[in-house]
């Protein structure tokens, strides 16, 4: 249309370029800190990490000084706390717990896990996790406790109540073959994965339990019951079977579970 100029984009009146706006908004300009104030954080510093080091290791704030026990059971806290010989008298932080816990290990059998702590300000914690005992062996006059995992770890004067006597009985017929085949720790092993399976109503009442070849394990009860348990396979299963046969048949005197899928109860 006629008046009507056509100018080029991006082009003011006149062609002149666009006017450019100026950001006005005042602009933040950081100083670096000067030499000087450099040197004095850094002596700030300094004197902060030679106090802090100096309050650990070097004041009597954060001595060692106390031995707490916990988790003892058969035990007593005076026999963990000499074993544990844990050096006093000397900074906290110096006390090296690794070798605290190496010491109980050694010296303690009945000692399953030991977990040691510092507890600030003058504190070494002690926990202790001791064994407990699956089955006990006869030796001679005295009786050895034996865990689940088979490890024997004291020497008593007197069985524990509620933990059966294992008795190797072997079968005159073919002992010698099935010591060849099964030797005596394998029957051993046997013996306490059976008891470790027992379940917790039978247990307690569990006085012995005989072990006559590797699928020949009786678990006496007191008052004369007992359990035909076969081998130690399948021992879970054999476990839920026989609580669930005992409560079927209450007055019955013998079990066997030997074969879990065909139970029986006899006796009465």
């Amino acid at each position: 249309m006629a008046g009507i100029e056509a100018r080029p984009r991006g082009t003011g009146p006149a062609g002149q370029p666009p006017a450019v706006r100026r950001d006005r908004r005042p602009r933040l300009r950081i100083t670096p800190p000067s030499r000087r104030t450099t040197l004095i954080l850094l002596v700030l510093l300094t004197v902060l990490a030679g106090g802090g080091t100096w309050a650990v290791y070097g004041s009597s704030w954060l001595r060692a000084t106390r031995v707490t026990v916990h988790g003892e059971r058969v035990l007593t806290a005076g026999q963990i706390e000499h074993a544990a010989a844990v050096p006093l008298g000397g900074p906290l932080a110096s006390v090296d717990t690794g070798a605290v816990r190496r010491r109980l290990l050694a010296a303690l059998p009945r000692v399953e896990r030991v977990d040691v702590t510092r507890s600030w300000p003058h504190t070494i914690s002690v926990t202790v996790t001791e064994r407990v005992p699956s089955a006990v062996l006869r030796n001679g006059s005295k009786f050895t406790e034996v865990d689940r995992d088979g490890v024997r770890f004291a020497t008593v004067d007197r069985a524990p109540a509620g933990v059966p006597l294992v008795q190797l009985t072997p079968d005159t017929t073919g002992a010698a073959a099935s010591l060849r085949v099964f030797p005596t720790s394998r029957l051993l092993q046997s013996a306490i994965l059976v008891s470790a399976d027992l379940p917790d109503s039978v247990r307690g009442r569990a006085t012995a339990i005989r072990v006559r070849s590797y699928d020949g394990i009786t678990v006496e009860l007191a008052g004369g019951r007992e359990v035909m348990w076969g081998s130690a396979e399948q021992g879970a299963f054999k476990a839920t079977v026989l609580t669930a046969l005992m409560k079927a048949e209450p007055h019955a005197r013998r079990f066997d579970v030997s074969a879990p899928t065909s139970p029986a109860a006899s006796g009465s």
